[in-house]
């Protein structure tokens, strides 16, 4: 085996040194040394069933579009997977760790209930991941983009055998306020409206006929994943599905 180099040396001198002085412990059953660990892991519940992603009222195979949806044309997503209810105690606290304290790490454990879903639902594997993508303003005060994260774990979690790539080719283009601070249905829709586009280098990438899968922590009203979608599908995608680690209920 190669030496370490002194750069991956520093790195473990660092993990030890943050372990030390913080350690993490399970959030489920509070195991030291895991933010979930494997047992809890391995038991975290997966939904049995998946919902329309434009109506959300339909059971439909796989999260796809109903077929009242899909006739009415009401969507340029064509499903969307969700791993874990969002009520379940550990995954909430596993998202809001990740999200609002910028745990990093909890990409992986995330991201292997991501993979297990889209197994079970006998998923078509895409040609790729995208991410959808921070503002840069956003990506600077996080240090991180949550959803390239996952869909990195995912790409490895989902086909061992064949990496799957990540293509980061959309852009925030609008900063807005989060989704998640706007409570009420008509605005949250509003508010990502026209956001998203092709970054513009994005011609290295062959979007045309191609089946492309988007990649968000939570989906609440779908409306982010929506305008996502739509640019992807005006660039020539044949398919493009979302995974998303939960999705949470909302009136309209």
């Amino acid at each position: 085996m190669p030496p370490a180099s002194a750069g991956s040396a520093a790195k473990i001198l660092k993990n030890a040194v943050l372990d030390a002085l913080f350690p993490i412990f399970c959030l489920s059953c509070g195991k030291e040394g895991f933010w979930l660990c494997q047992d809890c892991l391995a038991g975290m519940e997966i939904l049995d069933f998946q919902v329309c992603p434009a109506c959300e009222k339909q059971i439909t195979d796989k999260g796809y579009l109903c077929r009242t949806c899909r006739d009415r044309q009401k969507s340029s997503l064509d499903g969307i997977v969700a791993a874990v209810s969002f009520e379940n105690p550990a995954a909430k606290k596993l998202v809001r760790n990740f999200k609002y304290r910028f745990v990093a790490d909890v990409s992986e454990p995330l991201a292997v209930l991501m993979a297990r879903a889209l197994v079970r639902n006998d998923f078509p594997l895409p040609d790729f991941l995208v991410p959808v993508p921070l503002h840069p303003r956003r990506l600077r005060w996080r240090g991180f983009n949550q959803s390239l994260l996952l869909a990195d774990c995912l790409s490895e979690n989902l086909s061992p055998l064949l990496k799957l790539g990540v293509s980061d080719v959309l852009e925030r283009r609008k900063f807005n306020p989060p989704q998640m601070e706007i409570k009420n249905y008509a605005e949250r829709l509003r508010n990502v409206e026209d956001i998203f586009g092709l970054k513009p280098d994005a011609g290295r990438v062959e979007i045309k006929n191609k089946k492309i899968l988007l990649v968000d922590d939570i989906c609440t009203t779908g409306a982010t994943l929506e305008q996502c979608a739509k640019v992807l599908k005006a660039s020539g995608a044949r398919k493009v599905w979302a995974a998303v680690v939960a999705r949470q209920s909302l009136k309209k």
